[in-house]
């Protein structure tokens, strides 16, 4: 299923890339050989096989948020390299 000329500059619009006409040639076959490859699908059997757009389940890794109380300004601030009072202290990063 070789691809029309128009259809591969279609293609090189939507991913807003600019083909020279030699380009345009060389990228339509290889795009038509790709294709080719996925007719293959086309030969199995898949009746009784569930539409899906993931290939397992989806789970989140997440855990549920929950509310906690904070560390202790002291515990936070015993292994800084550096402080001022009760904040860190760090190197400026903008230059003035």
């Amino acid at each position: 299923m070789p691809l029309e000329r128009s259809e591969v500059k279609h293609i090189a619009s939507l991913a807003r890339i600019g083909l020279t006409e030699d380009e345009i040639m060389m990228f339509g076959d290889q795009l038509s050989q790709i294709l080719e490859q996925f007719e293959v699908l086309n030969e199995l059997d898949t009746t009784g096989v569930t539409p899906t757009g993931h290939a397992g389940g989806l789970q989140t890794v997440m855990r549920d948020d929950q509310a906690q109380d904070s560390l202790d300004h002291d515990d936070v601030l015993k292994n800084a390299p550096r402080r001022e009072g009760e904040f860190f202290r760090v190197n400026s990063v903008l230059e003035e």
